[in-house]
């Protein structure tokens, strides 16, 4: 079985593809900040290491890893992490976004363009994970949903939002199965939902009345979101982008029933993985 390394082990797909990875026997190394603080699946080797300190992956990659899932969590892009793996592993799944294909002059527009460019020059056997927005984004709802209505800009915006555990799972296809080198899997949901049917099924789901309540995006909702995210240049990006979704619903893929060989995870499936959640 391949020995792979998890970068990302902690986040919100990570601990699904070192679960995966576990039940499948494989051997499994996960990055962390502090071994002691984190509980992993049996079997599962808790290895220390930053990413904001290139040189602390050495030990990580060391002795045999032939695989890595990298996870980069909006830190400043450390080209030194893509040449270590590079040095000691054969192939990278990176989680990236629905970005485009860069030119080699082109500049990237956000970080995710900027690693993937890097991985492409490394050498390495490379897949990325481009993921539409992750339903779990959907969790800032949740005081509001406990309220019974959510307050929210653009109740029209058709959505695509995924699943994490269809991300983890086409992810550990591509570090496990030959065939995949190469790809820029573009992962979404089944269906495109508005933003207010998606409040309608978490309600339904939960067995209680959810209201829509419209939030006008360019006082009230970019005021509460610059508040709640800190950054005004992201959250003007993500109005345009749901306002355009008014328009031209978020864009849906065969990518899960191609690589994993069955449909997505729908939106109320997640709803109840997730129910606990919100209540």
């Amino acid at each position: 079985m391949t020995k792979i390394l998890v970068i990302g082990a902690n986040g919100s797909v990570g601990r699904h593809v070192v679960a995966s990875l576990a039940e499948g026997g494989h051997e499994v190394r996960a990055l962390v900040r502090d071994p002691s603080k984190v509980v992993l699946p049996k079997g599962v080797d808790p290895v220390r290491g930053d990413l904001t300190a290139p040189e602390s992956l050495e030990p990580a990659l060391a002795d045999g890893v032939e695989a890595v899932y990298l996870m980069w969590p909006g830190l400043p892009v450390e080209p030194r992490v893509v040449e270590l793996i590079a040095r000691h592993a054969e192939r990278v799944v990176y989680l990236s976004a629905d970005v485009a294909d860069l030119a080699d002059d082109e500049p990237a527009a956000i970080f995710h363009q900027e690693i993937e460019r890097l991985i492409r020059r490394s050498g390495l056997g490379w897949t990325f994970v481009r993921a539409i927005d992750f339903a779990g984004n959907l969790l800032a709802w949740a005081d509001q949903v406990r309220e019974g209505v959510v307050r929210w800009p653009y109740g029209q915006a058709r959505r695509s939002l995924v699943h994490e555990r269809d991300i983890a799972d086409v992810a550990v296809r591509a570090l496990t199965e030959d065939g995949h080198d190469g790809g820029a899997y573009v992962v979404t949901g089944p269906q495109s939902l508005s933003h207010a049917e998606l409040a309608r099924i978490i309600g339904e789901e939960l067995g209680t009345e959810v209201r829509w309540e419209e939030l006008a995006p360019q006082t009230a909702a970019r005021e509460r979101l610059t508040a709640a995210w800190g950054d005004a240049a992201f959250v003007d990006s993500r109005l345009r982008a749901w306002e355009s979704f008014t328009r031209e619903p978020e864009r849906v893929t065969d990518t899960v029933e191609r690589v994993l060989g069955r449909p997505p995870r729908d939106f109320r499936s997640w709803v109840r993985d997730h129910a606990a959640d919100f209540r």
